[in-house]
């Protein structure tokens, strides 16, 4: 018997201690988000829970969605020829253990020179909006970007390869 699908709330808050390490911060958001849909379930003994969430770092700075175009264009202007991490977490509860387990993924993505030009082309797309470091790999980002190393998904936002061994090694079934 399957459960409806549930989008993230949107009320998470999102604010952290920033003498953390990102991943760590990337890690503690993505439990949040689990915790807050587990509010709204009784029993919970059947359900299985996936939350995540992705942050940039770069030279120390972190970067999570853009308050607006202006930080927007901050965020895609401080990228332009540089590589940045990628920090994806994703958290899962197992109703049957009562327990939320979580990984992260680190990737990282550099961006191409850009001109100012090509950052405005981008920021009218408004693809940005909604996006950690303001932009999506998946979308119109990836004229921009020049090279990438790791994981797709994580870039994209869920590191699926950690989310599969966290699945078998909670003990779901893949068939066998």
């Amino acid at each position: 018997m399957g459960l409806p699908f549930s989008s993230m709330p949107s009320n998470v808050d999102e604010s952290y201690d920033p003498a953390l390490e990102p991943h760590k911060i990337a890690e503690e958001l993505a439990i949040r988000k689990v915790k807050k849909i587990l509010l709204d379930f009784k029993d919970k003994k059947s359900l299985w829970v996936c939350g995540a969430d992705t942050l940039i770092a770069l030279d120390g700075e972190i970067y999570g969605k853009p308050l607006n175009r202006a930080d927007a264009a901050r965020m895609i202007h401080a990228f332009k020829g540089k590589t940045h991490e990628v920090i994806s977490a994703v958290a899962l509860y197992n109703g049957k253990k009562d327990a939320i387990d979580c990984r992260s993924s680190v990737s990282t993505v550099t961006f191409s020179p850009l001109s100012d030009g090509e950052v405005e082309w981008y920021l009218d797309s408004g693809e940005w909006e909604g996006a950690a470091g303001a932009y999506k790999i998946q979308g119109l980002a990836s004229c921009l970007i020049s090279g990438m190393n790791g994981s797709y998904s994580s870039i994209v936002g869920l590191p699926l390869r950690e989310f599969y061994v966290m699945l078998r090694d909670n003990g779901y079934s893949y068939g066998g």
